[in-house]
């Protein structure tokens, strides 16, 4: 009697399973809400840093660098990644 695993999932195939990788340029949709960390200014509006994307929070003080913060994408051009959102709330402080 013969066994056949053709059916079975290969090992890495189970352990492979649950992951995804993560890339280093994000991109996002008009009406996406996101918590992200006010990470510098540019141009005098603040922007949010997720990897190489970049955001703009032209509705945020400045003084929120450093902060996390809730946001409402806007618009987003995923050819630049970069995008603008609407400000939310202050959710929390930096870790640093």
């Amino acid at each position: 009697m013969s066994e056949s695993y053709a059916d079975e999932p290969s090992f890495f195939r189970k352990y492979f399973k649950a992951w995804s990788f993560r890339s280093a340029k994000p991109t996002f949709d008009p009406g996406d809400e996101l918590e992200v960390f006010v990470t510098g200014v540019r141009n005098g509006t603040p922007v949010a840093r997720i990897g190489d994307t970049v955001i703009e929070i032209p509705d945020a003080r400045v003084e929120l660098v450093d902060s996390r913060v809730r946001i409402r994408v806007t618009d987003f051009d995923s050819g630049k990644y970069e995008g603008r959102a609407e400000f939310g709330e202050k959710v929390g402080e930096s870790a640093f």
